[in-house]
């Protein structure tokens, strides 16, 4: 495995790059960002333990750069993510990694949550961030269909996409109260605010798309 034992990991936040580091990463694409770019986005499997090593570099990176926290997860979670399907990750055509997200499970499966949301800073300026965040959302739905899903995220280009797959803005009380999540958020830089508010509310915005709301509508 591809992977050092670290804890610099994430889960339950979504970053993106902030708008300086993606103007350095458009000189990657020697003026060939108006080219269409092939990805693959896929159902992440066992063969690609190999790539955890570079998510976390990425995703560490990309946190110190916008000031965010990142929960703290392991790269051995991230393989048994992998390995039971719970993950998504792509590719461009020519092999290189540019994206992961994964889900996890809460409440004996009442909630799902969409998280570690990260995409490789040269195709930012891509449709893969919309691919990405519709494949992750239609995993969650096949493998748990009766599951609310959540995602929370400081972005507001992810606000926006997850608008437009049908998640609403919520208070804090409407997610899981699964302590095992919340415990999660320790390692985030924001945490104290987090537990000053007793959970109520902090500097991440909370959306949830409720299956059983859109079917009655």
């Amino acid at each position: 495995m591809k992977t050092q034992q670290r804890n610099i990991d994430f889960s339950g936040t979504d970053f993106l790059r902030p708008d300086s580091v993606r103007s350095k990463a458009m000189l990657l694409l020697n003026d060939k960002v108006s080219d269409p770019i092939d990805f693959r986005v896929q159902v992440a499997n066992a063969d690609h333990v190999f790539w955890i090593e570079e998510i976390c570099d990425a995703t560490l990176a990309s946190a110190k750069e916008s000031g965010t926290g990142i929960s703290g997860r392991t790269p051995e979670f991230l393989g048994t993510k992998m390995i039971k399907g719970e993950a998504v990750i792509a590719f461009t055509s020519d092999g290189r990694w540019a994206g992961f997200c994964f889900i996890s499970s809460w409440d004996n499966d009442r909630y799902v949550s969409n998280s570690g949301f990260i995409v490789a800073p040269e195709f930012i300026h891509t449709d893969l961030s919309k691919r990405i965040k519709r494949k992750i959302f239609e995993l969650g739905r096949q493998k748990y269909p009766q599951a609310i899903i959540f995602s929370l995220t400081t972005g507001s280009a992810l606000m926006k996409m997850n608008h437009e797959l049908g998640f609403e803005p919520v208070t804090y009380s409407d997610l899981t109260a699964d302590s095992n999540f919340w415990e999660d958020c320790k390692s985030c830089v924001n945490c104290p605010i987090l537990m000053y508010k007793e959970r109520k509310n902090c500097l991440c915005t909370a959306m949830l798309y409720n299956p059983k709301e859109k079917e009655s509508n």
